[in-house]
């Protein structure tokens, strides 16, 4: 089990650009990896905060920590956010979110200035994982900001790229 999410991550991992050709930060565009086992899917979300909050630096008014309160929240509640087939019995089992410019998991100082982005970590525990043929992206509806989102899908069965734009909201999990 550990093995096969290792292969997804590995595969996921030579799937991205090298570190030195990384994509810029960009507005409006968010990147999601996929892992899948038997067990469990993993979601790997990198986006920065503009796309979350309509700006990217840690929040200095009542009115922006509210919009980052409730962003996390939502972000914390990501059944709302991600639906897996229902195929495969999968239920939010964690969510780990950071981000130094909103104070979230290990702190960059060097992110609390400039451009903030927030990565997170979703994992849903699954009892057949395998059968998961798709997952619906509701991103769109909670968080204006977002216009594009690429993907990198690692699954037992192979590994893909993949784009969705709005109004898209459905990944397929198999070629």
């Amino acid at each position: 089990m550990k093995r096969i999410l290792a292969l997804c991550c590995l595969a996921a991992a030579a799937l991205a650009p090298p570190a030195y050709g990384a994509p810029a930060h960009e507005h409006g565009v968010a990147r999601l990896d996929v892992g899948v086992e038997a067990t469990r899917v993993v979601l790997f979300l990198d986006t920065p905060l503009d796309n979350l909050l309509g700006f990217e630096h840690a929040p200095r008014t009542d009115a922006e920590r509210q919009k980052a309160d409730a962003a996390v929240a939502s972000l914390r509640d990501a059944a709302a956010l991600f639906r897996i087939d229902p195929a495969a019995g999968c239920t939010l089992a964690k969510v780990e979110l950071s981000s130094g410019a909103l104070g979230l998991g290990k702190v960059d100082a060097a992110a609390k200035e400039g451009h903030g982005d927030l990565e997170g970590q979703i994992e849903f525990q699954c009892t057949a994982g395998t059968k998961a043929s798709f997952v619906e992206v509701r991103l769109w509806d909670t968080f204006a900001g977002f216009k594009r989102l690429d993907l990198q899908v690692a699954t037992p069965r192979g590994q893909m790229k993949a784009t969705l734009r709005r109004p898209q909201t459905r990944v397929a999990l198999a070629r």
